[in-house]
C-alpha cells in the first residue's frame, strides 16, 4: 500500500477515505501512539466531520481498530501500530493458546465428591430412614390404642345401674 500524506491531499481527497485509513496515515506521520478520544478529534479535523457523523461513525472506527491488523491496543484506551513493536507481533504469532486437558472419569469422580454433590444421597437416605422410623412408631401407637379400646361391659360390671349420686358419696366417707 502506497503511504498517504495527509498535509498534500486535497479535501475531496480526504473526505473520500475512510475513517481508519486517516487512522493509519496519522499514526504513520506523527510516529506516535494515540488515546482513541484524541484519534477522533483529529479525525474530525481533516475530515471535517459533524457532531452527527461522528456519533453514527465513531463505533465503526473503534471496530476497525480492533479488528484491522494494523494496529495494537496499548491498554487504557490508546492505540498505536502494531509495526512499532515487533516483539509484541511475534510473541503473539508465536504463542497458540493452551487447550485445558481433558479430566478422567476419577478426577471427575473426586470433583463431584469434593463439591458436596454425593451428600446429597446420603441426606435423602438418612431423611427417608428417619422418616421409616417414625412412620413404625405412629404404627406401634395406633395397636396399642386398638388394646385400650373398652367395651361398656367389660369397665362397667362392677357399678349398679340403680347407683345414685348419694350412694357414691356415702361410700367415700
Amino acid at each position: 500500500m502506497c503511504t498517504l500524506n495527509l498535509k498534500e491531499m486535497k479535501k475531496d481527497e480526504l473526505q473520500e477515505l475512510s475513517m481508519i485509513e486517516v487512522t493509519y496515515a496519522l499514526m504513520k506521520e506523527k510516529r506516535k501512539p494515540y488515546n482513541f478520544n484524541d484519534l477522533v478529534k483529529e479525525i474530525v479535523q481533516i475530515k471535517q466531520m459533524t457532531k452527527k457523523d461522528v456519533n453514527e461513525r465513531i463505533s465503526f472506527l473503534y471496530t476497525d481498530l480492533n479488528i484491522d491488523g494494523r494496529f495494537l491496543t496499548l491498554g487504557d484506551n490508546n492505540w498505536g501500530l502494531k509495526s512499532w513493536y515487533p516483539h509484541e507481533q511475534s510473541e503473539e504469532e508465536i504463542t497458540a493458546p493452551v487447550n485445558p486437558r481433558k479430566k478422567t472419569a476419577k478426577e471427575e469422580e473426586d470433583d463431584l465428591m469434593v463439591d458436596g454433590f454425593d451428600g446429597f444421597d446420603d441426606e435423602f437416605e438418612d431423611l427417608e430412614d428417619e422418616l421409616d422410623e417414625i412412620s413404625n412408631e405412629e404404627d406401634a401407637d395406633e395397636e396399642d390404642d386398638t388394646d385400650d379400646t373398652f367395651t361398656e361391659k367389660d369397665d362397667l360390671d362392677g357399678f349398679d345401674d340403680d347407683d345414685s349420686e348419694d350412694d357414691l358419696e356415702e361410700e367415700e366417707e
